[in-house]
């Protein structure tokens, strides 16, 4: 059995630009639905939402018979966690909160087998199709994606060394976070968040990396898409069915 290609991963690497939706409500039914939506990747979240891991494998059950990559988030930059998402068949991982290069090398250790990282070996898990697939060992490397979350001013000065990290694949901007760090909790459209991203996003290019970013207003999407975002998000599957479940209840109000 043949290891799986990672077309996300590709698609970076060809500078094709890839639209996705962050994926919150931790339902492998849920994830199959918007799958089927034609969005080129997920983001199965973990760091702010309930989700475990045997639901994540669910949630990667599920998308598997749709185009949609999905991109896993682990809570933490940890190596336990890496390796299991991994295991389960994760090819690709946001991680979050990652300050500086040395935290990105460790999180590039994490995906990788000895000699090169630290990643436990296993030989029956889903990754490897439960055994079939005979040379994952030595090829899983080329279909792996590491993404690291760059979402502090602090991360923002330490950028250039990051982003230097042979085998960070891409970074993604959170902006959400990064305005509570510039001085604007709850501001991420604030102009002058806007023009730190905007910059990050080419400074990552420039340097032959794919940067990402999500925002859920579309106009600001397209700009960020324009200022040279690869990989990003443009909605959050709860706050899409928040609004409209909200709209569609007031225009029965009162009946």
């Amino acid at each position: 059995m043949e290891l799986p290609i990672n077309t996300f991963k590709r698609a970076l690497r060809e500078q094709r630009h890839q639209t996705g939706l962050w994926v919150t409500l931790g339902a492998a039914n849920s994830t199959e639905l918007v799958a089927a939506s034609g969005f080129d990747w997920l983001l199965l979240d973990t760091e702010h939402t309930p989700v475990v891991l045997p639901t994540v494998m669910a949630q990667l059950q599920a998308a598997s018979a749709y185009k949609s990559h999905p991109v896993v988030r682990p809570s933490w930059n940890d190596k336990v966690q890496i390796k299991q998402y991994l295991d389960i068949g994760a090819q690709t991982l946001l991680l979050p909160y990652v300050q500086n290069a040395d935290e990105a090398q460790s999180a590039l250790a994490g995906m990788r087998y000895a000699p090169r990282g630290i990643r436990g070996v296993s030989g029956t898990m889903r990754a490897t199709r439960y055994g079939r697939v005979p040379d994952y060992m030595r090829r899983c490397e080329e279909e792996l994606c590491l993404l690291v979350q760059a979402e502090t001013g602090e991360a923002l000065e330490n950028l250039d060394a990051m982003i230097a990290v042979d085998g960070v694949d891409g970074v993604f901007i959170g902006p959400a976070d990064l305005a509570a760090s510039l001085g604007y909790p709850g501001e991420p459209q604030h102009p002058k968040v806007v023009a730190e991203v905007e910059r990050a996003i080419q400074r990552i290019r420039a340097a032959g990396k794919a940067p990402g970013v999500l925002t859920t207003d579309e106009t600001l999407a397209r700009r960020y898409i324009e200022a040279g975002s690869l990989f990003t998000a443009v909605g959050v599957d709860a706050a899409i069915l928040v609004r409209y479940c909200d709209q569609l209840a007031a225009r029965f109000a009162g009946v």
